[in-house]
């Protein structure tokens, strides 16, 4: 189900991106002769973790069905600077209108992939999950966290739609911690409930209340060590809030079952790529 969700995904998205681009027309591709063909090749300029050849792929597919990619590195695979990762061969003018928004697709799908990559190497050894979060770009939902996947991390709820997390809003809008818990079981009986706690007392309050996770928002490492102490493995523990690539090793090692980090999807840098014509 999730993969075809994302291939409706990638589809409408490429679709998207190119009618923003070309709208009512390539007016500078026009200018190129309707015969010409051309090789291209597409260069990582700097240290990454490659991710978004299908959305690469689709692009020149929805171009010219007679583009051929042909690539020299997989998703997920790590690449050095200067290093030719595909060739595009076929018809010169709508290679040269698909050349931006395919490198787009690439270098932010990229960019999530590689910073999930160091985040995953941050707590290498220890059984803990990094997770992302719903701070995704608009319109790139499932894209990034395909990404994410790529790099070595793992999904959080994909949406609202597939995961209950009462956070400090809705406790205040439901009146408490309890009536939150007790109408999540009732909405959606058997389904697992996530709460976000601020203190020790607020994690009390989620367990008496029959909470299945626990969400420890900006928790310090002593706290979180406390925190772990006390539940005793009575619910899922969640690390989450102002934890960084310094940090979070030491987060990790407190016996957190879960760290969540939502840099991994809004602070994301995007990876230097170029097409070049022969």
């Amino acid at each position: 189900m999730l993969l075809e969700v994302l291939d409706k995904e990638l589809l409408e998205g490429v679709r998207t991106a190119l009618a923003e681009d070309i709208g009512s027309g390539d007016i500078t591709a026009a200018l190129v002769p309707e015969y010409t063909n051309t090789t291209a090749t597409v260069v990582c300029r700097e240290a990454a973790v490659l991710c978004g050849m299908a959305w690469f792929n689709a692009v020149f597919a929805e171009l010219d069905t007679g583009i051929i990619v042909d690539w020299q590195a997989r998703d997920g695979d790590r690449l050095g600077p200067d290093q030719h990762i595909c060739t595009v061969t076929g018809a010169a003018a709508p290679i040269l209108t698909g050349e931006r928004t395919a490198l787009n697709f690439l270098q932010t799908l990229s960019g999530t992939a590689t910073l999930a990559r160091r985040y995953a190497d941050a707590v290498s050894g220890l059984p803990v999950k990094i997770l992302d979060t719903r701070k995704t770009l608009p319109g790139l939902r499932q894209a990034q966290k395909y990404a994410v996947r790529t790099g070595g991390c793992h999904n959080h709820r994909m949406g609202l739609y597939d995961g209950i997390l009462i956070k400090e809003n809705h406790i205040a809008a439901t009146g408490s911690i309890e009536q939150a818990v007790l109408a999540a079981q009732a909405a959606s009986p058997g389904m697992p409930i996530e709460v976000e706690v601020e203190n020790l007392d607020q994690l009390n309050a989620a367990l008496a209340a029959g909470a299945d996770k626990l969400l420890l928002d900006n928790f310090s490492t002593s706290q979180l060590t406390a925190a772990v102490n006390q539940v005793a493995g009575r619910a899922t523990l969640e690390a989450s809030g102002e934890i960084d690539l310094e940090t979070i090793r030491d987060k990790a090692a407190t016996g957190v079952n879960m760290i969540s980090i939502g840099a991994l999807t809004k602070h994301i840098r995007a990876i230097n790529f170029s097409m070049l014509f022969r």
